[in-house]
């Protein structure tokens, strides 16, 4: 196994768990701040590693009236802040090749979203930047198909690199987990980290909008907690229902310390 070495955080390393957890995309200074302060303190009570993530820009949205965020300049200035005020490492999207020298100023973690899990150039330029890329795989791809995105960062010579596993396709506005998914791409030797909260997604099921059933979050953590995860995504925040992207799918922040707590007692079992 490739173990990815982020500060103190060891990602890969047999028994451990990372958490990458934040709102889906910013929607204040005060509202980051806020959600990057609770979360620290439940994962350092359960000696979680953590890093804290949420989108300047959600450039997939369904609808063109679709919230995106406050934008490339504005969204890293206030993740900056979150690293200079928490010390937590901060992750964030890229949705072009020039996106990311400007991103990689700020961020420790250089995110691609699935619909470009296979734009070679994007993977190339967040390669070369020398940052942790966490790739999430396309939910139209077979996990053994990642290989080729691995070749591709690799070639780089950067192998600082995560591939997250967020569902696949089944049917339509609907996506379903195969668990021997985290199995398969491990075999690569790459850390697999496993995305509850886009894993129940329904893509574009209202119509102008993604839905979501943030019920089975839990069952989705735990079990591929059991599979072998290097680490769970989830995203969070203290009042999903009223979140402007993606609420059916995000996690309430009051349910996280416990989930965790489960996930790690699932852990020591199985490691």
């Amino acid at each position: 196994m490739n173990r990815v070495k982020l500060g103190n955080i060891d990602i890969g390393r047999k028994g451990s768990m990372v958490l990458i957890a934040g709102p889906c995309v910013i929607e204040s200074e005060k509202d980051s701040l806020y959600h990057a302060r609770r979360i620290m303190k439940i994962a350092r009570r359960l000696k979680i590693p953590l890093i804290f993530k949420s989108s300047y820009d959600k450039a997939n949205r369904s609808s063109i009236t679709s919230f995106r965020g406050p934008g490339i300049v504005k969204g890293l200035k206030i993740l900056k802040r979150i690293k200079s005020e928490t010390g937590l490492p901060v992750l964030s999207d890229v949705h072009s090749k020039d996106e990311v020298k400007i991103a990689a100023e700020v961020l420790d973690v250089i995110q691609i979203p699935a619909f470009l899990s296979r734009q070679t150039d994007i993977l190339l330029e967040a390669g070369k930047s020398g940052r942790v890329v966490n790739v999430k795989k396309g939910q139209f791809l077979s996990p053994r198909e990642v290989k080729n995105i691995i070749d591709k960062v690799y070639s780089t010579g950067n192998r600082r690199l995560l591939i997250t596993e967020r569902g696949t396709s089944f049917g339509y506005n609907n996506l379903v987990s195969d668990f021997r998914s985290i199995i398969i791409i491990k075999g690569f030797g790459v850390p697999v980290i496993y995305d509850a909260s886009h894993s129940i997604q329904m893509p574009g099921g209202l119509g102008t909008s993604s839905g979501g059933d943030r019920r089975y979050i839990r069952p989705l953590i735990l079990a591929a907690t059991a599979a072998g995860a290097d680490g769970i995504f989830t995203e969070v925040h203290k009042d999903p229902d009223s979140a402007p992207c993606d609420g059916p799918n995000m996690l309430p922040l009051r349910d996280l310390e416990e989930i965790l707590s489960r996930m790690k007692r699932i852990k020591e079992i199985v490691k």
